[in-house]
């Protein structure tokens, strides 16, 4: 069927057929596996998302505790003594933020500040009079600790103009102050304390009383808590303040970054996610209780007058305190600050923190420790100005440049207040389809296979089929003109001695030639049938053990006369050893390989100048027995020795097709061979080609 639809095709029209059939295959199925990978890609990149999502909660949450441990505390909490129990006991002890160093829970937290209404700045690292430091357990070298400690945050404030370095100092200076009764314990203070007074004088180069009292009317002129007010209704001017003033930012704004939406289509889009706990924060009322402090006040030579000793008094108030609001301040730091009121005076608290510890303290650490570490990254930004990029896979650093942070937006998301300004922003850049990924890809793969190799498969039964049917067309026509041959010559010679017309000394000739054609005509007739019984696999091999010189003289009285005829010597040669030996053979088999053989030779070697055929037989040193036929003539080309035992096959150079047959004879012999177990094979000569014939033992 396949064949008679192949006929008239040429190899390119095949190629061509099984190209356009193999692409009607492949592309519909390369188009359902991208559909399948690019479902899972869908499926990974939502399933990654809600992941960022859980894990910028648990970023979120982790914010909002330490801010509510912040919340939490007192009022009095941020001065060094407290009142502990029954205010009337007089029990004082020293707050928990007086603790150093400084032990927050809250990474990068540099200390604590309040800032009273008058503008002066106090923390609850040192009493009220450093001189009582020993009685509170500080001793002189934590105290210069302490106090370098302070005058680092008064730096920072004053940097960002939250507070006035002259009050600050001033009142400092007064605490300070050398006095005669200045413990031994302390001497060691001295030199801090002059320092601490220089340092005063040369700030502010008050050399002469009135220019002092001058600088103290200036700075009154300026409400003492003007910049946290500022703060608080700052919002998104903050980023327009800082670029007017220069403010380095190095990492980039978050509108500059070149992140793509691949799977935006896929699901919602990752736009910027508001927490839901985003409620609003309350103002609470509290009871409190302080030690009443002596008043210090500073007279124009710098001189103390102390207020008159009397017995330790209880403060009682009230206080009402604001929620914590924070800011990132010029110098680089964030201030978390909220105001507090008492007796009707404003104050404020707050903390100042190191952004980069924070983020590498709760945010790196939360994020790490998950597996969406290992194919993210993570950049943190404040009010649309990047502070942060956490890496994902370079665990040797945590921040980068924002250039770093390609690939996809996955989710973007505001913490809560008063975090709210805190923006999230997780880009991917290596999205695993899963292990569903990995069973797309070995279909894809088999389906290569089967598709390429169907298509070689096909190359090569088509053209396969292709050749077959020319050769059975040659086969035709070669086998009606080697019937019609013998069968016009007997039919001319019968004619001729029928009708009488051929001389008495020719009758002998004509006969000859009849039996000779009819000879030839019952080898092609034999030759046909055994091929067509191998076809159908119908071909009797009855095998027997059967001597060499047995065999031999069979040869012998089967082709010599043919031999003869046409022109040629039979040279047959077998030593006395390999004459006694017998071998399994089906011995008609054999008698129609070695026709076959003598018929190729003698038909190929007919213009030879010697016309000689040897047979030759050797016994091998395994027993095996190898015959030969062999001829005188061209020999054979080496890249036809193959192809001559190839079913209808016949040489395409010049001497072939001068020469008659049908191709099907050295087939036959290589099939009656492989029937008996036997090996076939042809090797050139100096002159001439051998076919070997090799049974084994």
């Amino acid at each position: 069927m396949l064949g008679n639809s192949l006929m008239g095709w040429d190899k390119k029209q095949l190629r061509i057929y099984l190209i356009l059939f193999f692409l009607a295959l492949s592309i519909p199925t390369v188009v359902l596996i991208y559909q399948a990978y690019s479902q899972l890609k869908w499926e990974a990149f939502h399933r990654h998302q809600l992941m960022a999502e859980e894990l910028a909660s648990r970023i979120d949450q982790r914010l909002l505790n330490l801010i509510d441990a912040e919340e939490s505390r007192t009022f009095t909490d941020y001065s060094f003594l407290n009142v502990v129990g029954d205010p009337a006991a007089n029990f004082l002890q020293r707050s928990t933020l007086s603790d150093f160093p400084v032990g927050a829970d809250t990474p990068g937290l540099l200390g604590y500040f309040q800032v009273d209404a008058e503008g002066r700045l106090t923390t609850p690292l040192l009493p009220a009079d450093e001189q009582q430091s020993l009685e509170y357990g500080i001793a002189a070298d934590e105290l210069i600790q302490r106090r370098e400690l302070q005058n680092q945050i008064q730096d920072i404030l004053s940097q960002n103009s939250l507070v006035q370095k002259q009050l600050a100092d001033k009142a400092n200076v007064t605490k300070l102050r050398k006095r005669d009764d200045l413990p031994a314990a302390e001497a060691s203070l001295e030199s801090t304390v002059t320092s601490s007074v220089a340092d005063v004088a040369s700030v502010f180069e008050y050399e002469e009383d009135a220019d002092f009292s001058k600088g103290v009317a200036k700075e009154a002129a300026a409400p003492p808590q003007a910049a946290f007010d500022e703060l608080y209704s700052q919002g998104g001017k903050q980023q327009r303040q800082l670029e007017e003033k220069n403010v380095a930012r190095s990492l980039g704004r978050v509108e500059d970054l070149k992140l793509e939406s691949t799977y935006a289509g896929a699901f919602d889009a990752p736009a910027p996610q508001k927490s839901m706990k985003a409620e609003k924060r309350k103002k609470r009322i509290e009871q409190n209780a302080l030690p009443e402090q002596k008043i210090v006040m500073l007279d124009k030579d710098f001189g103390v007058r102390e207020s008159s000793e009397e017995p330790l008094q209880i403060d009682l108030f009230e206080s009402e305190i604001d929620p914590f609001s924070i800011s990132l301040l010029e110098s680089g730091h964030f201030v978390l600050f909220r105001k507090v009121w008492r007796d009707g005076q404003r104050y404020i608290q707050g903390v100042l923190i190191e952004p980069e510890k924070l983020v590498q303290g709760v945010i790196e650490k939360t994020f790490r420790s998950t597996n969406l570490a290992q194919m993210s990254n993570l950049a943190v930004a404040y009010q649309g100005d990047i502070l942060a990029v956490i890496n994902g896979q370079a665990r040797d650093r945590y921040t980068a440049s924002s250039a770093t942070l390609q690939g996809s937006l996955l989710y973007q998301k505001q913490l809560s207040a008063p975090l709210s300004d805190v923006e999230l922003i997780f880009s991917i850049n290596h999205l695993p389809a899963g292990a569903a990924a990995s069973v797309i890809n070995w279909v894809a793969i088999i389906l290569v296979i089967v598709l390429c190799g169907g298509f070689l498969l096909m190359y090569r039964v088509g053209l396969g089929q292709i050749n077959l049917t020319r050769q059975q067309q040659d086969f035709v026509s070669a086998v009606s003109h080697e019937l019609k041959t013998p069968l016009t010559s007997i039919r001319m010679y019968g004619e001729m001695l029928r009708e009488g017309w051929a001389e008495e000394e020719k009758k002998k000739t004509y006969y000859d030639y009849i039996y000779d054609e009819s000879e030839r005509l019952s080898r092609l007739i034999n030759n046909v049938l055994q091929l067509a019984r191998m076809t159908r696999n119908e071909l009797p091999v009855d095998l027997k053990p059967v001597s060499v010189h047995e065999v031999l003289d069979m040869i012998r009285s089967k082709i010599s006369t043919y031999v003869e005829r046409a022109g040629f010597r039979l040279n047959i040669s077998c030593d006395e050893k390999t004459d006694k030996a017998v071998i399994q053979m089906d011995i008609d088999c054999f008698n129609q390989i070695m026709i076959n053989l003598v018929d190729n030779a003698i038909k190929f070697s007919a213009k030879s100048d010697k016309a000689e055929i040897d047979i030759n037989c050797q016994l091998q040193q395994d027993g095996s027995v190898l015959f030969t036929v062999r001829d005188y003539g061209p020999g054979v080309a080496k890249d036809q020795m193959r192809k001559i035992f190839k079913l209808f096959y016949r040489s395409e150079n010049e001497l072939t097709r001068e020469t008659v047959g049908t191709g099907i004879g050295l087939a036959l012999v290589h099939q009656l061979a492989q029937s008996m177990n036997a090996k076939v094979d042809v090797v050139n000569q100096d002159v001439g080609a051998e076919f070997r014939i090799l049974f084994l033992s």
